[in-house]
């Protein structure tokens, strides 16, 4: 059966319609100009660079040195393999709940994508004080906690290239000191957890552990974050002793739903 014909919605946006294509277009076919995007579209210049700006904003596009524009962090999810991120964030959820009933934390899911790290997954506490959910936010891997995990998975060569210079020739000011972030990251391969302090956010602290596979593969990061007033660093074994079994909890399932 033939499937019906889409039919505009009566009040179209224009802005949202040719946003939404532009989005498209470089999810398909890689990398466009400003100069392209304004011809497919048949917007002017200004329009098309407004447009690019605004998905750059929302991490939908990235800008590189050439100004040559691509699929940023959220259009790159398509390359993490849906169903793996689908998988991943429903069989994380009840294992996040249990973890905020038994710290009362609020609780994340964190993957990696390239230089990015995505929260999937985020379930908030109910203390007045909390830390709110970061779900969907996109983060530099490097200041969060389940980045600096996923991270620490890298040889030194991969390190590097993620962090290849050339990818930072516009914004020298965003890229991490190579030396010092390797160093932490092996601490954090040789303990098994990760804490960050006031690196994404200040006042913030953030405690994680790795989520593996089947194979040892470093799928996720498993988080809580918590106010800086609230962390005792005598709770800190407890806490990723708590977040390693739920670790381990999800782990588990991902091997039974594979």
């Amino acid at each position: 059966m033939d499937k019906p014909l889409k039919t505009p919605p009566p009040y179209a946006i224009a802005s949202v319609d040719h946003a939404l294509r532009a989005a498209t277009m470089l999810q398909l076919e890689g990398s466009l100009t400003v100069t392209q995007v304004a011809e497919r579209l048949g917007v002017a210049r200004s329009t098309a660079h407004r447009l690019l700006a605004m998905l750059v904003y929302r991490d939908f596009a990235v800008r590189d040195e050439n100004r040559v524009y691509r699929v940023g962090p959220v259009l790159e999810l398509a390359t993490h393999s849906r169903s793996l991120v689908s998988r991943l964030r429903t069989a994380a959820l009840p294992h996040l709940h249990r973890v905020v009933d038994r710290l009362n934390e609020t609780t994340n899911l964190t993957i990696r994508t390239g230089d990015t790290a995505r929260f999937i997954a985020s379930v908030e506490c109910d203390r007045a004080l909390r830390v709110g959910s970061r779900e969907g936010m996109v983060f530099p891997a490097h200041r969060t906690t389940g980045g600096l995990l996923l991270l620490a998975e890298l040889s030194e060569e991969e390190l590097a290239e993620v962090y290849a210079s050339e990818h930072y020739r516009d914004r020298p000011q965003e890229r991490p000191d190579l030396g010092a972030l390797s160093a932490e990251l092996k601490g954090i391969a040789r303990s098994g957890f990760a804490v960050n302090r006031n690196r994404s956010e200040r006042g913030l602290v953030a405690v994680g552990v790795p989520v593996r596979d089947a194979e040892g593969t470093v799928q996720a990061g498993l988080s809580i974050s918590l106010p800086g007033t609230r962390y005792d660093p005598l709770d800190l074994q407890f806490l990723v002793s708590t977040l390693q079994a739920a670790a381990r909890a999800l782990s588990a399932d991902l091997t039974r739903t594979a």
